[in-house]
């Protein structure tokens, strides 16, 4: 039995779940008839990373999805893949990647598993990659009728996001380059595939709730708060300059169906150091106003906080891939630079561990939105490097469960602050394909051997279960 820490005890009806992506486990690139997404081309000129077989969840998701319920969880994030479902952009569906996804939500609901489902988890199809992506409007439409053909086709899913982690895929490919088309520091295009992602969501919840679909939409933002380091008034500048273009514009377009007059000054210092521009059409903003009231549930991923220095330099960043500490760095310009700070914890890959974030940033959630509905805290996780015990019986990640307890007391103190949150998914269900680190980097309530695609329970996938049993009519305590 594994001993429990600060959380003792999970709400009734709590939502406790864990995520991934269908990228990062199916494998089978080349199977049954899938197209081409922006991934498998750029990796394989890249040459570092194989996606196959990744987890191998498109032929082994009846055992990983056994493994969920055996463990405790009553929820499944996941998400489809455009490409396997259209390997054609404009043609016809693919039958039989139609048909998996049905085997895969049905063997959900037979696990007692509630599927949350994602239309986009950053893998555009390679068409749409070819002419522009979200840079694109004609890519808007094609989206709105890839979603609705999906609303229809599977009605096994009661609970859809739209697009996951906009900021996070328009500054992977605009700004620091990791993700193709690898550009850096192009910050008009950044926003500017960041404001067409919010019209593609809002079509899309437009057009479920005009279909009549019964359940619930919304999307996935992923919000990283930034502090100023200091109290000096240029760093609490520069730390406003960063929270409007990372999380704020995003927020106000999806929440409010408009970009506040402070997040569009602030914005506007951001384009002007980087001569940038944002291009709103007549007509956007009634888009996004219309759609604003219409979400029935919001993503929250969570996984740092940042501490914001102001900063006048050139565009800099490092990404550290490899987990050798201290080698990121981010500098941005017209908006700030990154610190670190001795005394708060970091991963191997440079991730402040700071649960008070997502504390204080889920009361200002509450407080800035008010209209919020339901938040789900929909990925949060410790990466970790791992190997496979030579019993081949448990492996001992503490830290992973120490990182896991901290986060989900932090939801629980703001859910009895009066927000409402319900639900928490870790960042993974099984170990899988990162995008820039490959396989050297563990996630997973669950060890996978890449070479047998065996499963090996961790011991945080014990303490999952253990809390499991705890919910009941009660709130939960920390």
């Amino acid at each position: 039995m594994i001993k429990l820490n600060r959380v003792t005890q999970l709400p009734a009806n709590f939502v406790w779940g864990a995520a991934m992506a269908a990228y990062q486990v199916e494998g089978a690139t080349q199977e049954d008839g899938k197209g081409q997404n922006m991934w498998d081309v750029y990796l394989k000129k890249q040459g570092r990373f194989s996606p196959d077989p990744a987890s191998d969840f498109y032929h082994l998701y009846p055992i990983d999805l056994k493994l969920a319920h055996d463990f405790g969880l009553n929820a499944i994030r996941l998400s489809i893949s455009w490409s396997r479902i259209f390997p054609d952009i404009d043609g016809k569906p693919n039958t039989k990647g139609v048909n998996h996804y049905h085997r895969v939500f049905t063997e959900c609901l037979k696990n007692h598993l509630v599927p949350y489902v994602a239309l986009h988890h950053f893998d555009s199809p390679e068409q749409m990659l070819e002419e522009g992506d979200w840079l694109n409007r004609k890519n808007i439409r094609r989206f709105v009728k890839y979603a609705e053909f999906c609303f229809k086709e599977f009605p096994e899913v009661k609970n859809w996001f739209t697009i996951n982690e906009m900021i996070s895929l328009a500054s992977g490919q605009y700004l620091g380059g990791q993700f193709p088309p690898n550009h850096h520091f192009n910050v008009s295009e950044a926003i500017q595939a960041e404001h067409n992602m919010l019209l593609a969501h809002a079509q899309a919840v437009i057009k479920y709730h005009e279909l009549g679909m019964k359940g619930r939409i919304g999307c996935i933002q992923a919000i990283k708060p930034g502090f100023p380091n200091t109290n000096k008034s240029e760093d609490i500048q520069a730390a406003a300059r960063y929270d409007a273009y990372n999380n704020r514009f995003l927020l106000d377009g999806a929440l409010l169906g408009i970009y506040q007059p402070e997040t569009m000054k602030l914005l506007n210092q951001v384009l002007e150091a980087n001569n940038g521009k944002l291009i709103i059409e007549p007509g956007d903003m009634e888009i996004l106003k219309k759609a604003a009231p219409l979400n029935g549930m919001f993503g929250f991923n969570y996984y740092r906080s940042e501490f914001v220095e102001n900063y006048n330099g050139e565009n800099e960043e490092r990404v550290n891939t490899t987990g050798d500490k201290s080698s990121s760095s981010f500098k941005f310009k017209g908006v700030g630079k990154f610190v670190k700070r001795p005394e708060i914890p970091r991963t191997d890959w440079d991730w402040t561990i700071y649960p008070a974030g997502l504390y204080k940033m889920l009361l200002r959630l509450k407080h800035d939105y008010p209209n919020m509905p339901t938040i789900y805290i929909t990925e949060n996780g410790l990466g970790l490097k791992e190997e496979l015990p030579a019993d081949k019986l448990i492996n001992n990640d503490d830290k992973r469960i120490d990182f896991i307890d901290q986060h989900v007391a932090a939801l629980l103190k703001a859910r009895k602050a009066g927000v409402n949150v319900n639900g928490y998914f870790v960042w993974s269900l099984q170990d899988q394909f990162s995008w820039v680190n490959g396989y050297n980097k563990r996630y997973g309530l669950f060890y996978v051997d890449y070479q047998t695609q065996k499963r090996y329970p961790k011991r945080s996938a014990y303490w999952f279960k253990e809390l499991s049993k705890t919910m009941n009519d009660e709130e939960g305590e920390s």
